[in-house]
């Protein structure tokens, strides 16, 4: 059940048969062969029935990065460190990283959130700090966090969307021991088995990978009486992870239009999903992730992300790097021509 202190926001049914029709009838009418747009034209219906117009436009686009340590990650889980997660943090703040860079070549605003990270920070431009404590307890051996701490993550997300501007949130993620936690996630609440759904992380080799599903076996006996969503969250997840389930909640009752990256964020939207439905018809999968448990969940899901390119990076890169296909399919919507427009003839 989902505790009562948590007012979680509502996410209703996007349910308009009259703007689904007007914006296939506008798709069909442009001037390539019929059928020709392939899936560009899928994402330009989608974007119209999300944003409610036959004109979508995405206007300020927020790349969120959510940040914070992982107990198990001292079980040997992940190739690299847990100090790896605080200096990522500086990388990205730094414009370093990845995502970061991808972010400044579209126009992206980046916003990094310490949801508990074993390291305090100075105040720094770009920089929210939403510190729960200094990562969560170590959930081969019981609950992650407790259930106030993961009520206050989740609030913490919704508080955070709330005050962003745009149409448009990215998931972006950093933690060391993260790709566990989705694997968690992903294993009790799509009914997996947990070796299905867990790979490399960071780079583990296959005795590694070995090892960290017999940690995982350990952490899901562990916290067996877990089964209502957010209770699965509290014992499984990460901050960060719960952080950004607030924010996918928060957007989707906004109507924003949620971009959603790889493994770790595609399993925050999994636990937003099965405490709100609807906020699936609000998601685009930016790609499908070289992790190997990505397209299991994604099947789980029922998502097609847009790309397929191998990526294992996370940080919401995959999200930036498919950001100018939705710009294009707007655009597609609202600027080319149609058959009368141009004086086109249409097939006999």
């Amino acid at each position: 059940m989902t505790p009562m202190t948590l007012s979680l926001p509502s996410v209703v049914e996007l349910n308009d048969p009259q703007l689904a029709a007007a914006l296939r009838h506008k798709i069909e009418r442009k001037t390539v062969p019929h059928g020709a747009l392939g899936r560009l034209a899928a994402l330009a219906e989608r974007l119209g029935l999300i944003l409610g117009t036959t004109e979508p436009r995405l206007l300020a686009p927020q790349l969120v990065v959510c940040a914070a340590d992982h107990g198990i990650a001292a079980r040997g889980v992940s190739a690299y460190p847990s100090d790896v997660t605080w200096q990522m943090v500086g990388n990205f703040l730094a414009g370093g990283a990845a995502v970061s860079v991808l972010a400044r070549q579209h126009g992206i605003a980046q916003t990094v959130v310490d949801c508990g990270v074993r390291k305090d920070f100075a105040p720094a431009p770009g920089l929210v700090i939403r510190k729960i404590a200094s990562g969560t307890q170590d959930s081969a051996i019981g609950p992650a966090m407790s259930a106030a701490q993961c009520e206050q993550a989740v609030q913490n997300g919704i508080e955070l969307v709330r005050g962003l501007p745009g149409n448009a949130l990215l998931l972006g993620e950093m933690g060391i021991g993260n790709t566990s936690a989705a694997s968690l996630l992903a294993a009790r609440l799509g009914g997996i088995d947990v070796a299905e759904v867990t790979g490399a992380g960071t780079g583990l080799d296959a005795a590694g990978i070995a090892r960290k599903t017999a940690v995982l076996r350990q952490a899901l006996a562990a916290n067996a009486g877990a089964t209502e969503p957010l209770e699965v969250l509290a014992a499984l997840g990460g901050f960060e992870i719960a952080t950004l389930v607030g924010c996918v909640l928060q957007a989707a009752s906004e109507r924003r239009v949620v971009v959603v990256d790889g493994f770790i964020a595609s399993a925050a939207v999994l636990v937003a999903c099965r405490i709100a439905p609807p906020v699936m018809q609000r998601c685009v999968f930016a790609h499908r992730s070289d992790e190997r448990g990505h397209a299991r969940l994604l099947a789980l899901l029922g998502a097609e992300p847009l790309m397929d390119l191998a990526l294992r990076v996370g940080e919401g890169s995959g999200a930036v790097l498919a950001w100018p296909i939705l710009e294009s399919a707007c655009r597609i919507l609202g600027e080319m021509a149609s058959f009368e427009s141009a004086g086109v003839s249409d097939k006999a």
